[in-house]
């Protein structure tokens, strides 16, 4: 079977967001993202690079239970960069979700004013991904938030780290089976592990560059227009051959999408949309 592009990496996620002013607040003062581009309705974030990319929608609402976001993850470039950005959390005020070590990373997990998922996270070396046995292993243990911390350098935060990029992005969907299919069948990825409710993809070993899972989604729809939502999320290949590629795939079985030069756009079964470009 063809795979998809091991060199992938993921880019910006694009958002609906009630008050744009608001959103930019949050991001900037609590996440660390700075504004790299703004109109009357839009706004991109990012460091070095886009990641975020927000629409405003006044009156919006949050459907928790429909297909769509879980969480977008921001990947810092070190333990010491967690260290400083969990100080910083810290200091804010900032709610924090959850914190996490899945063996492969260590995560922060937050919501966004209008209930979007967040995870800040740092890889461990890919040499560290195995169990005992020399097999892959994700798991959810408590964080060892005083071992991140001892690695803080005492340098004040002030901005996400310019190496921090989206590491991967998790969907809520109505059918893990399905999106497991059209992720590995149809796109190319490969199965990395599967929890209870959750699959976990991924291309060229990574941990996982998508996961999707039915615990508040199971057997749901997509959210309507007027929803807070996930428009979209972004793949990005190595160079037009691969786009060719999937689309070849994609006709072959009969799968809607569309083209143009900026690449394919097209949604998943449980009506995520993606967008897949070059890098």
């Amino acid at each position: 079977m063809n795979k998809i592009d091991p060199n992938l990496r993921m880019g910006t996620v694009t958002l609906t967001v009630v008050n744009l002013e608001r959103s930019i607040t949050y991001y900037n003062k609590h996440i660390g993202l700075r504004v790299l581009a703004q109109t009357e309705s839009t706004a991109t974030l990012g460091t070095a690079v886009p990641l975020l990319h927000l629409r405003e929608a006044k009156n919006a609402r949050h459907y928790p239970n429909a297909t769509g976001l879980y969480h977008f993850a921001l990947l810092v470039p070190s333990r010491t960069e967690l260290a400083r950005i969990l100080q910083h959390l810290v200091k804010t005020g900032t709610p924090i979700g959850g914190a996490s070590d899945h063996h492969v990373s260590e995560a922060l997990y937050l919501s966004d004013p209008d209930g979007h998922g967040i995870e800040i996270y740092r890889d461990r070396p890919r040499s560290e991904w195995l169990d005992a046995d020399g097999n892959f292993f994700m798991t959810t243990q408590q964080l060892d938030v005083n071992g991140v911390m001892a690695t803080h350098d005492g340098k004040p935060f002030t901005e996400l780290a310019d190496g921090t990029v989206m590491g991967h992005v998790h969907l809520q969907v109505g059918d893990v089976a399905q999106a497991e299919a059209f992720y590995t069948n149809l796109l190319g990825f490969d199965t990395m592990a599967h929890y209870p409710g959750a699959g976990f993809v991924s291309a060229g070993g990574y941990h996982h560059h998508l996961g999707f899972n039915i615990w508040h989604s199971r057997g749901a729809s997509a959210p309507p227009e007027d929803a807070v939502r996930l428009v979209d999320y972004t793949i990005l290949v190595s160079d037009s051959a691969e786009i060719s590629k999937i689309s070849t795939r994609l006709s072959a079985n009969d799968y809607p999408f569309e083209q143009n030069q900026a690449g394919l756009r097209l949604t998943d079964p449980a009506g995520n949309g993606i967008v897949i470009s070059t890098v």
